[in-house]
C-alpha cells in the first residue's frame, strides 16, 4: 500500500528538513539523557517539519465535525435511527457531545457544519453547507453524482482555511452520520482491496446478526459498483459519504497550509487516505491520534504508516479520540519551547 501512495501526485510542500534538523539539534541540548524523552522528541521534530518552525505553537487547535446522513442506513446497517443524526447535530451546537466536553478541556476553536443531514437543522451555530440530503444508498444506487463529491471536498477546505484563519494552529476533523462506517469501510475496501470480513466493525453496537449483515451490504455495494481504486473521487461518489468527503477536503486544506492534523478513528483516518490518494503529501501532515476499536481502523492506520499516540478502546468517532491526544502534542511544543538546555541550566553534560 505504501509503494503506491508514493505513486500518488505531490504538489503540498513537504516538511520542512530545516526546521526538523533544528529542533533535533535543540532537543538533544535539553537537561535530559538523549533520547530519554522517547516518541515526544520525534513528536516536536515532526511538528517542526510541518510548521516549518523549529518552536512549533499548537495552540489553539481548531475542531470541526461535519455531519450528513447515509441513505444506507435503511438497510439496518446501524443500530441507531437515521434521526439521530440531526439530534447529535443540535447536541454538537448546545455542547453537550462528548467531543465538546473534551474540545473546551483542550481550548479548542468549534465549528460544526452540515453537508447532508437528512432533514435541514436550523438551529444556531449549525453551519449549513448542504449539498444534498442524505448520500444514496450504495447498496442500490450511487452516493452521490462525482460533482456532489467535489462539492463535499471543496466544502471541507473552505472550513479549513476558515478556522485556520481564526486562528487554529492544529485540525481535528470529527463526523456524525448514522450509517457512517459502512460508507468508510466501504471507501477503505475500495482503496486498498481490504476485504470486508476483516475490515467491517459493529459501529455503533450492532449484535453478531446485524455485523453479519453490515458486512454483506459493504460487499454486494463495492459488487455493484466497483470502484476504482486510482480514482478517489470515484470511490467517493460511489460509495463514500457527503460527510467523508468534506473531512478528505478539511485534511487537504490544512496540509496545504502547512498545519498538523491530528486524526481521530476509523472514519477520519479513512478520509485521510482519501486526502492522501488526492494529493500523496498529505501524508507528511498527519498524527494519528488514538487507535479505535474498529477493526477497520488499525488496517487503515498501516496503510498510512502510522502509529497512534493513544489506544484507549475509544469508538466514540466525534473527533473525541483526537482531542484526548492533543495535550500530548502540547506536551512536545512546550517541550521545545519551556525546557532548558544543559548550556542555559548550567548543568554539565556528558
Amino acid at each position: 500500500m505504501m509503494n503506491s501512495l508514493e505513486k500518488q501526485p505531490r504538489t503540498i510542500e513537504p516538511q520542512s528538513h530545516e526546521a526538523r534538523e533544528q529542533t533535533r539539534q535543540h532537543v538533544d541540548q535539553l537537561t535530559k539523557p538523549l533520547g530519554s524523552l522517547g516518541r515526544l522528541e520525534d513528536l516536536a521534530v515532526e511538528l517542526a517539519g510541518m510548521t516549518g518552525d523549529p518552536f512549533p505553537v499548537v495552540t489553539p487547535p481548531g475542531v470541526i465535525v461535519f455531519a450528513a446522513d447515509h441513505g444506507v442506513s435503511v438497510e439496518g446497517v446501524s443500530a441507531y435511527p437515521q434521526e439521530v443524526t440531526a439530534q447529535m447535530v443540535i447536541n454538537l451546537v448546545h455542547g453537550g457531545a462528548g467531543i465538546n466536553v473534551f474540545a473546551r478541556q483542550i481550548g479548542a476553536l468549534q465549528k460544526v457544519v452540515d453537508v447532508g443531514v437528512a432533514v435541514p437543522v436550523n438551529a444556531p451555530g449549525v453551519c449549513s453547507k448542504r449539498i444534498r440530503a442524505a448520500s444514496g444508498n450504495i447498496l442500490r444506487e450511487a452516493a452521490m453524482s462525482e460533482e456532489e463529491a467535489k462539492r463535499s471536498i471543496a466544502v471541507g477546505m473552505e472550513a479549513a482555511e476558515a478556522i485556520i484563519n481564526e486562528g487554529a494552529k492544529v485540525l481535528i476533523v470529527g463526523e456524525v452520520g448514522i450509517g457512517n462506517t459502512t460508507a468508510s469501510s466501504a471507501i477503505l475496501s475500495a482503496l486498498t482491496g481490504a476485504d470486508p470480513d476483516e475490515i467491517v466493525g459493529r459501529g455503533t453496537g450492532l449484535d453478531d446478526a446485524g455485523w453479519k449483515h453490515k458486512k454483506a451490504v459493504v460487499r454486494e455495494a463495492l459488487a455493484l459498483h466497483r470502484p476504482d481504486a486510482d480514482k478517489p473521487l470515484e470511490v467517493l461518489s460511489k460509495v463514500g459519504g457527503l460527510e467523508i468527503g468534506a473531512m478528505a477536503g478539511a485534511i487537504l486544506g490544512a496540509a496545504q497550509n502547512r498545519v498538523p492534523v491530528l486524526l481521530d478513528g476509523f472514519i477520519a483516518t479513512v478520509a485521510a487516505l482519501l486526502a492522501v490518494k488526492i494529493d500523496a503529501g498529505v501524508t507528511d501532515y498527519l498524527i494519528a491520534g488514538h487507535r479505535s476499536q474498529e477493526p477497520g481502523h488499525a488496517f487503515v492506520l498501516q496503510a498510512l504508516g502510522k502509529e497512534p499516540l493513544l489506544d484507549l478502546h475509544l469508538r466514540l468517532g466525534e473527533g473525541s479520540g483526537a482531542a484526548l491526544a492533543f495535550p500530548i502534542i502540547e506536551a512536545a511544543s512546550r517541550m521545545v519551547k519551556e525546557m532548558a538546555t544543559f548550556a542555559s541550566a548550567g548543568v554539565s553534560d556528558r
